[in-house]
């Protein structure tokens, strides 16, 4: 395998610890001012209450040293917000998350990006669609024509190293459209990941509120997807293998469990305009999930 491919395809845990000891909390400072400025805008826009099921994970300390908080949200338009962070900058490592699912009223596609050092910047941002693409390519056409020129735009850039993920369902849940770079924490290179960060929680932010209200009739069908979906892109991601050795096996489930909502407390989302019961999806029987 070449260097240029060995460096693509090696897993984060593998890149960082072969990596120098390198203190990064600049880095992680100034990621982090990105990601707190898109959590102020999405605060500002949408009805939100942070689900009782995180509070012990608000400024937590795992066994093995490793800091973090991870808060989650629900809302009458949104399934599940988590705004989280983790890592030990003095030793290279943080890893933050910005992911958003939307209730079933519209079918405007979810927002997922991530931001990190190992000690090089890393970054992740994808649109994770609601429809089947391959069949719905006027779906494909209004939500993913802008973003590609973003993608083609770290594509040409050589300052940017693409990661492959090792894992087979992961790449499948990435869009063709999908940011997922490593760089050096350059002045410049904070400034593209911002720019593009911003541009598109901006432009999904219009999106949710143009987007035409879905039948109530395929509502239950959407929101079940969704909640599939999540588990599974949760539960199957490959930076899971860190976990036993970050957090301890204990705390790493609860926050995989915590992340895809398979612990929450509040409600979801309305499948009509009046409230009715959560969704419990740990349930069998008519209330299991279902795949579509």
């Amino acid at each position: 395998m070449s260097k240029q491919a060995d460096r693509i395809v090696t897993p984060i845990i593998d890149i960082w610890k072969n990596a120098p000891a390198t203190d990064t909390s600049e880095s992680f400072n100034r990621l982090w001012s990105i990601m707190d400025e898109m959590h102020a805008k999405i605060m500002a826009r949408f009805q939100l209450q942070r689900d009782p099921c995180c509070d012990d994970l608000l400024n937590y300390t795992a066994p093995t040293g490793i800091t973090g908080n991870t808060e989650v949200y629900s809302g009458p338009e949104i399934d599940w917000y988590v705004h989280s962070w983790c890592g030990d900058t003095s030793k290279g490592f943080s890893n933050m998350h910005i992911t958003i699912t939307l209730g079933p009223q519209v079918l405007v596609p979810n927002f997922g990006c991530a931001l990190g050092t190992i000690p090089k910047l890393f970054m992740y941002n994808d649109l994770i669609p609601r429809v089947d693409t391959w069949t719905n390519i006027d779906y494909v056409d209004q939500f993913y024509t802008e973003v590609n020129e973003e993608f083609l735009s770290f594509a040409e850039d050589p300052r940017f190293m693409p990661f492959v993920s090792r894992d087979l369902y992961t790449r499948f849940a990435m869009t063709p459209t999908a940011v997922g770079y490593s760089a050096e924490p350059e002045d410049e290179i904070y400034d593209k990941i911002r720019e593009v960060y911003m541009n598109r929680l901006d432009r999904w932010l219009q999106w949710v509120d143009e987007a035409p209200k879905t039948p109530v009739e395929i509502r239950e069908q959407i929101a079940q997807r969704d909640h599939i979906v999540r588990r599974n892109i949760c539960e199957r991601d490959p930076a899971n293998n860190m976990a036993d050795e970050f957090y301890g096996p204990e705390l790493g489930d609860r926050l995989v469990k915590t992340i895809s909502a398979q612990c929450r407390t509040l409600p979801r989302p309305s499948l009509v305009n009046t409230v009715s019961p959560a969704w419990n999806p740990n349930t069998e029987g008519e209330n299991k999930p279902r795949n579509y």
